[in-house]
């Protein structure tokens, strides 16, 4: 393809203009920088440096000086709020609020702000307050999500269904039956049976797969001594989340004894186990045998298991079960190896939060460090980790 001479002449006036824009730039750069305070390069000079403490006191001598550094007022008052400092960011955003020159937008997000503030220093009424303000704002779904925790912090759970309904996400659903199994909890506590089913209904249309309402129903079943009925309300987890039904198997058990059917109860909790691995279910079975006073058993089954699913926890338990088989020379070994490998299962042995990683001994329907519902597996550690 051949270049017409008209094209070559135009090649140099790409070039100057290109040069005079360049040029254009590096005078507003430079002209911007000289604007800003001395005080805004001596933070930068000491973030660089490593002092956060002399960065953030500089910070705010550029934020008291210049009254048009929103965003910088924004930002320090988030990292008071992140670093505990609350009185801080209380004051950093009201005097947000209260400048004359603020747009509408900016004042109502210095007004979330601040509601986020008094939301971290614990004054629920304050923080309450300021959400409910901003329901009807443009800043309507955030208001929304703070107001539906300071509700579950206070277990004010009617008023956090209402606001659940009202946000469009993806997990109010589940959320919210949630919500209704802590109503129904509460009135299992006083024996209000009616009110409890009454609430687990809701808690089953809000969300079909909701295991914690069969699991609470069972419970409702055995206080009204009605065993199978409480027997068919768990078995519905197994198509809701298989991984639940550990949760169960001691529940379950029980109700087969008050049936005089105690082998069947093992039996099925056997199948369990062999469809479903879970160190909580070997745990529930090999107790169950051991209860039957069939130490073989017990052994046996955890062998097999252990073949099957290899993990340190199952091996623990391999050497508990075969402690009362074998002669004095060697429990004294078996008891020196459990003792070792029970130094490293402690930590394998814990429930960990699929969204913030926070470990715990016990299980929680919903995660104490992030508050979130249902984002502890029924599994232990170690299962975690060797699934993925």
């Amino acid at each position: 393809m051949e270049l017409e001479y008209w094209q070559l002449l135009m090649l140099p006036l790409f070039f100057a203009l290109g040069w005079i824009a360049a040029r254009v730039d590096i005078h507003h750069v430079v002209r911007e920088s000289r604007e800003l305070p001395r005080s805004y390069f001596q933070g930068l000079n000491f973030l660089l440096s490593e002092q956060p403490d002399k960065a953030i006191d500089a910070f705010l001598e550029v934020a008291r000086s210049d009254t048009e550094t929103v965003e910088l007022n924004f930002a320090l008052g988030g990292l008071f709020r992140r670093r505990g400092e609350t009185e801080r960011a209380v004051r950093m955003h009201q005097n947000l609020i209260e400048r004359d020159n603020l747009g509408e937008e900016v004042r109502l997000q210095a007004l979330l702000e601040l509601g986020k503030d008094y939301l971290k220093a614990g004054l629920l009424d304050r923080a309450e307050d300021i959400f409910e303000k901003l329901r009807t704002s443009s800043l309507q779904d955030e208001a929304l999500r703070q107001l539906m925790e300071i509700y579950q912090l206070e277990k004010e759970w009617e008023k956090a269904i209402v606001v659940a309904r009202q946000r469009d996400d993806p997990c109010s659903g589940k959320n919210i039956a949630h919500f209704y199994c802590e109503l129904a909890a509460n009135e299992l506590i006083r024996s209000n049976f009616e009110a409890a089913e009454a609430h687990l209904g809701e808690a089953q249309k809000a969300h079909r797969q909701c295991v914690r309402a069969n699991l609470l129903l069972g419970d409702i079943a055995m206080q009204r001594n009605a065993p199978g009925t409480a027997i068919a309300a768990w078995q519905k987890i197994e198509q809701q989340d298989a991984a639940y039904l550990a949760l169960v198997a001691s529940r379950m058990q029980e109700a087969y004894r008050r049936l005089d059917r105690p082998e069947e109860g093992l039996a099925l909790l056997r199948a369990y186990l062999e469809r479903y691995p879970s160190l909580d279910l070997l745990e529930s079975v090999y107790q169950l045998e051991l209860e039957g006073a069939d130490i073989d058993a017990a052994y046996q089954m955890v062998r097999a298991e252990l073949q099957r699913n290899p993990s340190l926890l199952a091996l623990e338990k391999l050497i508990s079960a075969r402690l009362p088989l074998v002669s004095n020379e060697s429990r004294a070994d078996l008891e020196l190896a459990r003792t070792i490998i029970q130094g490293y299962t402690r930590r394998l042995a814990r429930y960990r939060c699929n969204d913030c990683g926070f470990r715990a001994r016990q299980f929680y329907w919903r995660c104490p460090a992030c508050g979130g519902w249902e984002t502890y597996p029924p599994r232990r550690a170690e299962e975690f980790d060797s699934s993925l």
